[in-house]
């Protein structure tokens, strides 16, 4: 690999992805990083916000939630919101997970990691 990110990793630097969003598994956007040498994806409450606040991404997955009464339910505190949290983050981790499984195979297991903020109660 001749880019930048390339070259970090020749110097044996592996490159993540600070951000994920079912727009970016969706498009290939994700693929075409991973293509380029990104060696993993970091996810939080903080970037499933973002991208929940910013996109449409999110829309479909809201609605069934609230048919299904997930989302409708009142939210008195933080423990209240990890339900529909887990909902919409999960799909995105494990595919992200499938997209850099080639790379876990390639590296024998040193990089293709999904990093999820979890929930210090746990």
């Amino acid at each position: 690999m001749s880019n930048g990110i390339g070259k970090l990793r020749a110097k044996g630097q592996s490159v993540w992805c600070d951000n994920i969003s079912r727009g970016m598994i969706d498009s290939g956007e994700l693929g075409r990083l991973i293509d380029l040498g990104v060696a993993g994806v970091t996810s939080n409450p903080t970037i499933l916000m973002r991208a929940i606040t910013t996109t449409r991404d999110y829309d479909t997955l809201l609605a069934a939630l609230l048919e299904t009464g997930l989302a409708s339910t009142p939210c008195g505190g933080r423990e209240d919101l990890m339900p529909i949290y887990e909902a919409l983050v999960i799909p995105d981790i494990a595919d992200a997970a499938d997209a850099l499984r080639p790379v876990y195979d390639r590296t024998q297991g040193v990089d293709g990691y999904v990093s999820l903020e979890v929930n210090p109660k746990l």
